[in-house]
């Protein structure tokens, strides 16, 4: 079949990575960046680097190769089929998995406005996992309304975000009091850790690669997209973070629940808890929305590539991957509820933690790719050799225990893989619609 007749333009797209990067997180994190001191800006320096050389590299791959399933393709393309599962799948176990916290995200920051919701037995898993079904209703219905809803909540998440750093121009201008700021050395150790923390805020820099052949213009847009929205997350997530360690003393802002909330407080009074509380809702929602859209596409994606069933390879009428949509949220939802199930909060945590662990495969194989790839292209090949050394060195900052269950996350994968040959799919599957 053909692609949809209107796809996901320029500002769509842009808005599919800027909201997939930018979500609730960084509304919480000023808090756990604090003790670090300064580190933490040599932190997203680095962080902020390393994500423009991956940019780079997805960016020149989507340009050359505008191919559905962004790091598969590329991967299976320079290495072959069991190279481009062993990608795909510890790609797609990031995602849905990584969307159990998001879903997660959206009920406890509107459980701060409305306390009612926490207080009532099951509602926030309730709620959780309606809105896991609500958002892939609405990417089951088309991609285009994806790309709508994405440019309206990452528009309202950045609200607050823009109405802080613009707020600490403001004093920086008028000449306010910084904050005094307690001494803190500044060590290789210490920025270490700001990147692994940093670093989540990045993932899903790629995805304008992942449903590019339902982007228009995809070997332009693609491109464009993918490196303005990481320079411009970057420059929100260091104006956010200059703000606090001017603005805000560390010890206060490391004991605050709700840092951005009290740091505009300073400027606009009381009730600005609730508000705050309610666009990180919406930006967690957003951000919910555009990873439902790559967590459909990956494995309808697998299945077209011939290393994933094919039953995973229909469409729907309006070209959607309803199939891939639904398994994949209904891991999503299990993840979810896990959440909620009593003495199930460290079994969570777990998943979400090794699913990243093995996520940081499908990047440093991604980088490999570009090289592989690219070979005409010294400086490409050079940037993409950068980024992989900046997954592997984020991976150590993971730790050994992560990094093997993460290793044993993978090879879970193995006998799909193995029954997939075995059955002998064909390198590309029908093309019908169910």
């Amino acid at each position: 079949m053909g692609k949809p007749a209107r796809g996901l333009g320029f500002w769509m797209t842009l808005a599919l990575v800027v909201g997939n990067m930018i979500g609730s997180g960084i509304y919480l994190l000023p808090a756990t960046l604090a003790p670090l001191g300064m580190n933490q800006l040599a932190g997203w320096g680095v962080t902020l680097a390393g994500a423009l050389c991956l940019a780079g590299a997805f960016a020149r791959l989507g340009a050359r190769m505008p191919l559905a399933g962004g790091p598969y393709a590329y991967a299976q393309a320079a290495f072959g089929p069991a190279t481009g599962f062993i990608t795909a799948w510890s790609y797609w176990t990031m995602i849905w998995a990584g969307n159990g916290a998001i879903a997660v995200a959206v009920v406890s920051n509107l459980s701060l406005i409305f306390p009612w919701i926490g207080q009532t037995p099951g509602l926030p898993a309730l709620l959780a996992v309606g809105c896991v079904w609500l958002l892939t209703l609405v990417n089951i219905s088309s991609t285009r309304a994806v790309g709508d809803l994405s440019i309206v909540t990452t528009t309202l998440k950045l609200v607050p975000l823009v109405a802080l750093i613009g707020l600490a121009l403001w004093w920086f201008a008028t000449g306010a009091p910084r904050a005094a700021q307690p001494p803190v050395p500044i060590g290789f150790g210490a920025i270490a850790s700001a990147a692994g923390l940093t670093f989540w805020g990045f993932l899903g820099l790629e995805s304008a690669t992942v449903p590019a052949d339902k982007v228009e213009n995809a070997d332009r847009v693609v491109p464009r997209a993918t490196l303005i929205g990481v320079a411009l997350t970057g420059l929100v997530y260091m104006g956010i973070s200059l703000a606090f360690a001017a603005y805000m003393p560390a010890p206060e802002a490391a004991a605050s629940p709700a840092p951005v909330a009290d740091l505009l407080r300073k400027a606009f009074g009381g009730g600005v808890a609730e508000v705050v509380a309610l666009f990180a809702a919406i930006s967690a929602f957003g951000t919910l929305n555009g990873f439902i859209l790559l967590q459909g596409e990956v494995p309808w994606a697998m299945a077209r590539g011939g290393v994933f069933p094919r039953w995973f390879a229909r469409e729907s009428s309006r070209g959607t991957p309803v199939r891939s949509h639904v398994v994949s949220s209904i891991l999503l939802s299990v993840v979810a509820l896990l959440n909620y199930g009593k003495g199930m909060g460290d079994l969570f945590q777990f998943i979400a933690s090794v699913s990243l662990a093995a996520g940081m495969l499908s990047y440093f194989l991604s980088m490999a790719a570009a090289i592989r790839l690219l070979p005409d292209e010294k400086p490409m090949i050079a940037i993409a050799a950068i980024g992989a050394a900046f997954i592997v060195w984020a991976a150590w900052g993971l730790g050994a225990e992560a990094l093997g269950y993460g290793a044993l996350f993978v090879v879970a994968g193995v006998p799909v893989y193995w029954a997939v040959s075995r059955g002998g799919a064909s390198s590309t599957a029908p093309n019908g619609r169910g």
